[in-house]
């Protein structure tokens, strides 16, 4: 796990100097405090900082060459099943790491290599001898990458704030008007755009080809091309085959030159990952939790009734809320865009906590969208089988004029704009966040809400339920953009790999196929996953409501975080940047004082948003 960083461009030597290389790579120190390194040549330059946990020697360091010196490379994640990999090179390697396959890999079959690994990864090889530059990320998007093209030059990184080292690009960026839609609807900017109008989100499953002639994208996976025409449905069969993708998953991660463990909340998936990983190893496995010692957010007591099921080496950590609090604001900093999602507060600390003990943790990232644990999945059947336009209006009014906050919530779920964008408007109504609706009215008539995240599901070789159009919505954009980018700049704020087994493209491929009846059963969701897991840990460790990895956030801003309102909502810092209508800010404040504490996302985001443009004002 690491940071890369890198440019090219056809033929301004100006673009990127060595100093500003050396700045862009330098400010990912966080990600990778082991090793630096560079390769520089004018019209192109590669930066790596390291975190060593595969091979530490130096002879593992990059960026590497290959054996033939033909091939330079970078590379931020793991390819889990290198070895196998490295048995078909049939060569004789001269260390014990994955990046050195990498590329002999790409030195032997080309591009076409890509197909041959397991893992998550950003990767940029270089062809000296052609001049070609050639990016590579994971088919799901666990490890993230950053890219500027203006159609003569182009550079990349880990995370947006190293592109703005560079002189070039920091001249000219813009605040992008079209994600901070995005962000308002979603609390989060989805790929490809990012809060700045020259600088993107390089795609999930691409490979990226930079030359003399251009820059140009090709697709090598993506989640249309798993979805088969007959699915699994047999419960024996699926169950048997879920246990043994996952035990492998598990397996694979758990290779580690350096100490290890696992989160676990106590919930279903942590809880699976880390009985697993107990299960394969020879040793105790080191686990991980967090509670609020005065919360009700407090989740800690069920994991550590699990870990003592296990025989774990269990760590908890109670913290104060004061200690979650005293980070919230230099959290909002660290994710260099408008972000959210407030469970980064707790994943941050947990993070820091960990890396006290170990460098490289297992994490249960993935199951609810592959096997549908969210309500959001209910609410996708719920609103396709309504009777008609005009009684799903008829209902959003009397849900709208009851006393109860719940019912009033739950209004705005029929009050969507367009049946075409409902899956975004289901997400963003889970999330208590501004529907398309509300955007008319909040943001400034200028702006203009152009939802272009729904996309066609016509194509797929089979006609898709309503839940798992829902799911797949969420992997493209919610997982990806929301989930993985918490887990990664939070853990890698502190040096921490975190590695994500049920995210397996072996397992994603074959949750994708699985009849839906074997994920939601009746009113069980995760029903299939649940089965594998009580084969592991009792049902009765389980009987309990879903909870979320979050915080208090609503009971603060009435409390302690009030002062946010009053700092970022107020009339002059509203109407300086002009992006929303005052009024309705106002409007938003006023309900939410008087009891309407289902609003309190939506001030979040705007909280969030303005204090992002204040610091960046001479952008605007």
């Amino acid at each position: 796990m690491c940071g890369i960083t890198g440019f090219y461009t056809k033929n301004n030597p100006d673009f990127v100097s060595k100093e500003e290389l050396d700045k862009m790579t330098s400010c990912l120190v966080h990600r990778g405090p082991d090793a630096v390194g560079s390769y520089y040549s004018g019209l192109i330059g590669l930066g790596h900082q390291r975190l060593s946990i595969l091979d530490l020697s130096n002879d593992a360091n990059q960026p590497m060459e290959s054996h033939s010196m033909r091939y330079v490379c970078v590379y931020n994640g793991e390819v889990y099943n290198f070895m196998e990999v490295a048995e078909d090179l049939n060569i004789e390697l001269k260390t014990s790491c994955d990046t050195e396959v990498i590329v002999e890999a790409f030195a032997e079959w080309g591009v076409t290599f890509i197909n041959k690994l397991n893992g998550m990864f950003s990767i940029c090889i270089y062809d000296k001898q052609e001049q070609i530059l050639y990016l590579f990320r994971d088919r799901i998007g666990i490890k993230p990458m950053f890219y500027y093209w203006d159609g003569n030059n182009f550079a990349f990184s880990s995370e947006l704030k190293s592109l703005l080292q560079i002189k070039y690009i920091r001249e000219r960026r813009q605040i992008n008007n079209s994600a901070i839609n995005e962000f308002l609807h979603l609390g989060y900017i989805p790929e490809p755009n990012t809060i700045f109008s020259n600088i993107r989100k390089f795609p999930n499953g691409q490979t990226g080809i930079v030359s003399e002639n251009g820059f140009r994208m090709e697709s090598y996976w993506d989640i249309e091309g798993t979805i088969r025409r007959n699915i699994i449905n047999d419960p024996v069969e699926a169950k048997e085959r879920l246990n043994e993708l996952i035990t492998s998953s598990v397996k694979m991660r758990l290779v580690s030159d350096v100490p290890f463990g696992t989160f676990l909340s106590g919930g279903i998936d942590s809880s699976l990952v880390t009985a697993i990983a107990a299960k394969e190893l020879n040793q105790k496995l080191n686990t991980f939790s967090i509670g609020f010692s005065d919360s009700k957010h407090d989740e800690s007591k069920f994991a550590s009734k699990v870990a003592s099921y296990l025989g774990t080496n269990h760590h908890e950590y109670i913290v104060t809320e004061s200690d979650a609090r005293d980070i919230i604001l230099d959290m909002l900093d660290f994710y260099d865009e408008p972000f959210a999602d407030s469970s980064a507060i707790p994943t941050m600390m947990l993070s820091k906590l960990a890396k006290e003990k170990v460098s490289m943790v297992l994490s249960g990232d993935g199951g609810d969208e592959l096997f549908h644990g969210y309500g959001a999945y209910k609410w996708a059947k719920r609103l396709a089988t309504f009777p008609g336009n005009r009684m799903r209006v008829i209902m959003g009014i009397i849900l709208g004029i009851t006393p109860s906050n719940r019912y009033k919530r739950a209004s705005y779920l029929y009050k969507y704009k367009d049946k075409a964008n409902i899956k975004s408007h289901i997400f963003s109504q889970e999330q208590y966040l501004f529907s398309e609706r509300e955007l008319d009215k909040v943001l400034n008539p200028e702006l203009i809400f152009d939802n272009s995240l729904e996309q066609d599901y016509s194509n797929f070789v089979r006609k898709l339920t309503p839940e798992e159009a829902q799911a797949v919505f969420d992997l493209r954009y919610y997982l990806k953009d929301d989930l993985l980018v918490k887990v990664d700049r939070a853990s890698m704020r502190y040096a921490l790999e975190t590695r994500v087994p049920l995210l397996d493209h072996r397992i994603v491929e074959f949750a994708l196929n699985v009849d839906p009846k074997l994920k939601i059963s009746g009113n069980i969701q995760k029903y299939l996953l649940k089965e594998v897991l009580y084969d592991y840990i009792p049902k009765e460790y389980f009987d309990r409501p879903k909870w979320g990895f979050s915080i208090p956030l609503k009971r603060w801003l009435y409390t302690d975080l009030s002062f946010l309102i009053n700092e970022y909502l107020n009339e002059g810092v509203i109407n300086e940047f002009n992006y929303i209508e005052f009024k309705e800010v106002q409007k938003l404040v006023r309900k939410f004082k008087s009891g309407h504490d289902y609003l309190y996302n939506r001030l979040w985001l705007l909280i969030i948003l303005h204090k992002f443009l204040i610091k960046n004002r001479n952008l605007i």
